[in-house]
């Protein structure tokens, strides 16, 4: 299932970013912590270039926690300082700016002795679509000021914000890179809500979710739809008997597969399954790779 998806709006984010990356100080990279590795932007590393970064792995909530640790643990060992974050509940949150003066601290350091005390540092948000950068920043504005929905695509211009303590933060939009060549990062972005439903085949996506999560979440179906034993059955045979446990049957008896599709991924995106992490770190492998 090849998927790509790139509005006209990303290329303009990307040509805009590249402009104001200079008046930057550092880069925030948020990721989905249930699928770290599909979630980097591989063009972001080029557009950042020698600035400060730090990663934030968001929907921690959603996530695996003994995976997220060990994300942790992988992006430390990249020197990244990393943070992960409770979207729903706001762990962590306190977490980010003791962070972002410990990265800055030589900086800031700098600014004093040139007598520019309270200089502002400058960072900028960035994130595939649908990360929840926009929830992010409402949460450590401590308001709703960032427009944020459950759908990718939103955010559409730069916004800037003041925190506490002399930082700026841009919220930019969501960006994609031009071309997903890698099948299994294309899915994961679809599982996720990153692209756009309305281009992709939605029981056929369902049934590779079905096939993802008997591998790396066994028994998440069975709990959550009360159905026994799917393990050796084709995906869609198992798309079927979920159809049937919900009750979405059509004239004749026919299971409503495409209406289970829907119910399967909303379930699936919004944490109905259970803490779920769909990727593990890998063991040695390059920055970026899967572009």
């Amino acid at each position: 299932m090849k998927i790509n998806w790139y509005p006209g709006h990303m290329a303009k984010t990307k040509r805009l970013m590249q402009e104001d990356i200079r008046q930057i100080d550092l880069v925030c990279e948020l990721l989905d912590a249930r699928i770290p590795w599909a979630s980097r932007n591989p063009d972001l590393s080029a557009l950042a270039g020698q600035k400060k970064r730090i990663i934030v792995l968001n929907r921690a909530d959603q996530a695996d926690p003994r995976q997220t640790e060990e994300w942790k643990k992988y992006f430390k060992s990249k020197g990244f300082p990393v943070i992960a974050l409770d979207s729903q509940n706001g762990g962590g949150y306190g977490e980010f700016l003791p962070l972002v003066r410990q990265v800055m601290a030589q900086q800031i350091a700098r600014n004093e002795e040139k007598g520019l005390k309270g200089k502002s540092i400058r960072i900028m948000a960035c994130g595939i679509p649908n990360v929840g950068k926009s929830s992010f920043i409402n949460r450590i504005l401590g308001r709703r000021s960032a427009v944020a929905q459950d759908r990718p695509g939103v955010t559409r211009q730069k916004q800037w914000f003041a925190l506490k303590g002399g930082v700026e933060l841009m919220d930019t939009p969501g960006m994609l890179w031009p071309k997903i060549e890698d099948e299994e990062t294309g899915l994961m972005l679809a599982f996720t809500g990153t692209i756009n439903d309305e281009i992709l085949e939605l029981e056929e996506l369902a049934c590779h979710l079905i096939d993802t999560l008997r591998q790396q979440a066994p028994g998440a179906l069975e709990k959550r739809y009360k159905v026994e034993n799917t393990e050796d059955k084709p995906s869609y045979d198992v798309l079927e008997e979920l159809a049937r446990a919900r009750g979405f049957l059509q004239a004749g008896g026919y299971c409503n597969t495409e209406r289970m599709a829907r119910v399967l991924l909303d379930e699936f995106r919004s944490g109905k399954l259970g803490r779920i992490t769909l990727q593990s770190p890998p063991e040695d492998t390059p920055e970026d790779a899967h572009a």
